[in-house]
């Protein structure tokens, strides 16, 4: 029986197994997105999301704690100079699972890991979703916008009318007398 245990042991033994997830733990740090079957991506996600979390942290100890499972120096060197700098305010979560089907051969379901911050189509959509948009209401609310529009509309044109028309200069002198003349009887 193998109650509480809870991790994938991805038909391997744990010495394959730890060698696997470490080569694609580095595979993802140097190519930030990798693409592998689902089962796996999850399981690299258990174990590259702590090492991320300790790469926070830039230390001579959690490098060699790093280093310790991943066996890469470029890759620890990658994940401490890139990586830790671009999530350093992410509390959790640096990667993403995206499932795009099955694989031809076996049928096995295939997805891309990648890490969150580095997806710049994602990103960029993101900041396109977070424009404001136009609120709508079932209440009828083109109604009064479209009821609007037309108001505004002829207050450009009544601007431009009176744009064309000369003004003489004593004509602009007499509203600036009335406004004073109003303010006069607004103090009273």
């Amino acid at each position: 029986m193998r109650h509480n245990k809870k991790f994938n042991h991805l038909g391997r033994k744990a010495p394959h197994r730890k060698a696997m997830l470490a080569n694609m733990a580095s595979s993802l740090i140097a190519h930030k997105r990798i693409s592998t079957t689902v089962a796996k991506a999850k399981a690299l996600r258990m174990y590259v999301e702590p090492l991320i979390t300790k790469a926070k942290e830039d230390t001579t100890h959690s490098r060699r704690v790093v280093f310790s499972y991943l066996q890469d120096k470029d890759a620890v060197s990658e994940l401490f100079r890139e990586v830790a700098v671009k999530v350093a305010d992410r509390p959790g979560g640096y990667t993403r699972i995206l499932k795009t089907g099955s694989r031809l051969g076996d049928n096995a379901d295939m997805c891309i890991i990648e890490l969150v911050d580095f997806n710049e189509a994602m990103l960029a959509a993101k900041e396109e979703a977070a424009a404001p948009k136009k609120r709508r209401s079932r209440r009828g609310g083109a109604k009064k916008a479209d009821a609007t529009a037309p108001v505004a509309e002829a207050e450009v044109v009544e601007e431009v009318k009176t744009e064309e028309a000369p003004a003489p200069e004593d004509a602009t002198e007499e509203p600036k007398a009335d406004a004073s003349a109003d303010e006069a009887k607004k103090e009273d």
